[in-house]
């Protein structure tokens, strides 16, 4: 496993961060111990870096989390988030100061542990003075229930403010972000997000790196998508898998098959082949399958490999019209 600097951090992560959604437990289809093994086995094979959030299982993931690195702590770099809504009462969600300060006493005590190495906004609030957010922030980490600060899903400009009222206010920056970014997916983060995190010294967490499952190889254009999966046929299938989309499929199942790889280690490893990408968030329901995703650190590409999947999957400006 090789460990890269979070930003200007001086911490080091692991390239490939586990993420505990749980969706297997969560869905009924893996149990808790599973789910224990799971979170133990990534460990061994030397990830340190786990993401995790108050929201996901309203809690309950956080919970298995706590148990799962007992004993562990101190050896990991943790996150979770806040914003998303836990409950049905007017502040059960949000980043008020109020909402923040009772979420992270929850988190902590979830997780069994006294700080968070990272804490995320989960999204943009635009019912809160980003000043309160990050002054509540800010807070934490002065009181030593926090290490790091960042946020999941904000846009360029969002970005900046925040960076900017931190500055001015003399408050804890963010030091990492979190976004969606996969082969299919490159126009969300490539343009303006990768640059300002660049620029800024900010480290980049990247979430479904399979494209939620379109990467694994299961999924080709014209068949009927698994019953089983988030996909069914019709328009919203038809739309996501498009012919160009099908064309890069078949490009990683052809560089895989080179490598004895399937073609969901090689769409991860083209992440892992960005500079600008601290570590993909990988989400395996079982031991086995995450044996099966590490392989992706396995793989290697050719210069003209790597030429041609940015070639075939390049994003495209939004063009103007007048």
């Amino acid at each position: 496993m090789d460990y890269v600097r979070l930003g200007r951090a001086g911490v080091r992560v692991s390239r490939l961060c586990l993420g505990t959604a749980f969706r297997g437990y969560w869905n009924g289809h893996t149990e808790e111990a599973t789910a224990i093994r799971t979170v133990e086995t990534a460990i061994g094979l030397g990830c340190n870096f786990i993401d995790c959030a108050n929201y996901y299982y309203q809690g309950r993931c956080e919970d298995l989390l706590g148990k799962a690195i007992k004993g562990k702590r101190e050896d990991l770099v943790v996150t979770t988030k806040v914003w998303s809504p836990i409950g049905e009462g007017p502040n059960d969600q949000g980043l008020s100061r109020f909402a923040i300060m009772r979420e992270i006493e929850r988190s902590l005590k979830r997780l069994q542990t006294d700080y968070i190495d990272i804490y995320l906004l989960h999204n943009w609030d635009p019912n809160t003075e980003l000043d309160e957010t990050l002054k509540a922030f800010d807070d934490l980490v002065r009181q030593g229930k926090v290490r790091y600060v960042g946020a999941c899903n904000f846009t360029a400009a969002q970005t900046v403010e925040a960076l900017w009222t931190a500055d001015r206010g003399g408050l804890d920056p963010f030091f990492v972000l979190q976004n969606q970014y996969n082969i299919l997916q490159r126009w969300g983060i490539e343009p303006e997000i990768l640059p300002i995190c660049k620029q800024h010294g900010m480290g980049m967490m990247t979430y479904s790196p399979l494209a939620v499952g379109l990467l694994t190889g299961r999924f080709r254009r014209g068949q009927t998508p698994p019953a089983a999966s988030a996909w069914t046929a019709g328009d919203r299938f038809d739309a996501a898998l498009d012919e160009k989309s099908d064309q890069i499929i078949q490009r990683l199942f052809d560089i895989g098959q080179a490598q004895n790889k399937t073609p969901a280690q090689v769409a991860i490893a083209w992440i892992l082949a960005n500079d600008d990408v601290t570590a993909p968030i990988i989400g395996p329901d079982r031991p086995e399958h995450v044996e099966e995703v590490f392989g992706a650190l396995e793989v290697k590409f050719s210069a003209e490999e790597l030429q041609a999947l940015d070639e075939l999957s390049q994003w495209q400006p939004l063009t103007r019209t007048h």
